[in-house]
């Protein structure tokens, strides 16, 4: 039986991947590109929507220049959101 992750691990995540993004310049788009998957995809991950599999944490972590740890480590940034946009 697979094991669910807390949702607040997925949260960080997500929150990681953006700084990790946003710190070498990428925008979604060209990060999907990078790592094989869609726009979408990006978007739900850095949201925390969606669960990930290892290989898509591997190709995240040789893409945005860190280790499988360096993804799980906090945020050092806040991660601001666009006016308008609700928070979940």
């Amino acid at each position: 039986m697979p094991r669910i992750v807390p949702r607040r691990v997925k949260i960080d995540l997500g929150h990681r991947i953006i700084e990790l993004r946003k710190i070498r310049g990428l925008n979604q788009a060209q990060l999907a590109e990078a790592i094989g998957l869609d726009e979408r995809s990006v978007r739900r991950l850095e949201s925390g929507d969606a669960n990930v599999d290892l290989q898509t944490l591997i190709d995240l972590a040789v893409v945005l220049d860190t280790d499988l740890p360096g993804l799980f480590t906090p945020p050092t940034t806040p991660i601001v959101r666009r006016p308008g946009r609700p928070s979940k």
